[in-house]
């Protein structure tokens, strides 16, 4: 049992962050060359029609997946040195039968995808093709939570870097003599490229003896199953309160609202969010190890949550200041419209950065039923706040409703974390949270009243506390603070 310190944490986090970081920011490189060659050669109504499918495939993958990316994580991570191969294998045999099974399943119901969705079936085909996307996509899955769970980073990002690039490359000739049309085959090569990637990656482990039978493998499975299905049906709701909200904004505007709302959202939810997803990489599966230990689980959560609102205290401000210098760039002019948004909704990153770093507890603790719950009122709030806000305020209503949904939930999961688990955090949390909230109030009313030049003033500012709180601690003396495996 090693000694950790904050030290180690800083190192290890900031490695991870270093290595899925540029991984995140290649991926975001190609996401961007994709989209902006969508919006330039096809339009809003590519981008639209791409966030419409995109909306489907993660609906459906979550349903059929059935929670295995994170729940087979938790049990790979924990697993003793010689149970590892034996679970490895029960979780590629799972990811196969529940691949097959979205496959089939989605076919059958492609005419229902296809009336709910644009309201005829003319996209019956088109959804028949997207069940090979969600087979894929177990298969890629399965292999993604063994090479996280053995905490294989350099090959996990070799296998996310090499699929996208692969797939955006031959993607943009589609666009370019296709338009519309290549849409969904464009996704579909871009599915298939990114799970060869993957296998290609696969982890070899030491053949299991005595073989893993069929008994066995439902037995096995079982464990990250059950919680792996408390997880599908938090993600199903989660998604299909998108899916929904994407569905009546074509309903109630057209293909060209939901392009625009799906270009601001990709640019505060997934862009900024590249830096929650490069730490979690090593955050989940570390946590996944210390079991129910209140002091290291604290201690994690903490240190996690500090790292993510250093970031965040710089990048926010930046966000605001160039709000449309990035639009321009990303996408085109013709998305200026969704400027309002991002400076409000950037803002939510905020709680979202400190909600995302409780929320990790309850999976790492298996608490599939509480989880269950965070996540339901989690998507009532999302959908009620943004059909609501949309109706009175238009796409600058989404940047606030953003805003407030994310404030709810940490409100939800601070609930579970404290009075649940009777877990806190670390002195000088609550000043930095402050800190950044206010620093991140200041920027955006100041843009909006008097200019960009208030939030490029704060980034200023904060640019060196944050290198000085963030990039010099990993050099301090180390101070322990708990064992772990």
């Amino acid at each position: 049992m090693a000694k950790l310190s904050r030290s180690n944490l800083t190192q290890g986090a900031l490695k991870a962050l270093g290595i899925f970081g540029g991984v995140q920011m290649i991926n975001i490189i190609c996401s961007i060359l994709r989209t902006k060659l969508i919006a330039i050669w096809i339009g809003a109504a590519g981008v639209g029609l791409f966030g419409l499918y995109n909306s489907a495939i993660e609906l459906l993958s979550v349903i059929f997946n059935l929670g295995m990316r994170n729940s087979a994580v938790r049990d790979i991570a924990s697993a003793t040195e010689t149970e590892t191969s034996r679970t490895v294998v029960v979780v590629r045999r799972w990811a196969w039968i529940l691949g097959l099974i979205g496959l089939l399943v989605t076919v059958l119901i492609s005419p229902l995808l296809s009336e709910f969705t644009f309201g005829d079936g003319n996209h019956t085909v088109a959804f028949m093709i997207i069940a090979i996307i969600i087979l894929l996509s177990s298969v890629q899955n399965g292999e993604l939570a063994v090479l996280q769970g053995t905490q294989q980073l350099r090959r996990l990002a070799r296998a996310s870097v090499s699929g996208v690039v692969v797939g955006v490359v031959i993607s943009i000739p589609m666009f370019y003599y296709w338009g519309i049309d290549s849409v969904l085959p464009a996704l579909v090569v871009f599915s298939l490229a990114t799970t060869i990637a993957v296998l290609l990656q696969r982890v070899s482990v030491a053949k299991p003896s005595p073989s893993v039978t069929i008994k066995e493998t439902v037995e096995r499975g079982r464990g990250f199953m059950i919680l792996g299905i408390y997880l599908t049906v938090s993600a199903i709701v989660t998604n299909l309160a998108s899916y929904l909200f994407m569905s009546y904004l074509n309903h109630v505007g057209d293909t060209e609202v939901v392009g625009h709302y799906q270009a601001g959202f990709t640019l505060v939810n997934k862009y900024v969010g590249l830096i929650f997803t490069a730490i979690a990489m090593e955050y989940y599966p570390r946590l996944s190890q210390v079991g129910v230990s209140k002091r290291r689980t604290s201690t994690f959560v903490s240190h996690e949550m500090s790292i993510a609102l250093w970031i965040l205290f710089p990048v926010i401000a930046i966000f605001v200041a160039l709000g449309e210098i990035i639009v321009t760039t990303l996408y085109s002019s013709e998305f200026l419209v969704v400027v309002p948004f991002i400076v409000w909704a950037i803002v939510g990153t905020i709680f979202r950065a400190i909600s995302w770093c409780i929320a990790f507890v309850i999976l790492a603790r298996g608490d599939g039923k509480i989880y269950l719950l965070t996540e339901t009122l989690s998507a009532i709030s999302c959908i009620l706040l943004n059909i609501g806000a949309y109706k009175y305020w238009g796409l600058e209503g989404l940047g606030v409703a953003y805003l407030v949904w994310y404030v709810i939930y940490t409100i939800d999961v601070w609930v579970v974390y404290r009075y649940r688990y009777g877990l806190s955090l670390g002195n000088g949390m609550i000043r930095l949270i402050l800190l950044v909230v206010v620093s991140a109030t200041v920027s955006t009313l100041g843009y909006i009243y008097m200019g960009w030049w208030i939030p490029a003033i704060i980034a200023l500012i904060a640019l060196p506390y944050t290198y000085k709180h963030l990039i010099r601690r990993k050099s301090r003396i180390k101070q322990p603070v708990g064992s772990c495996h």
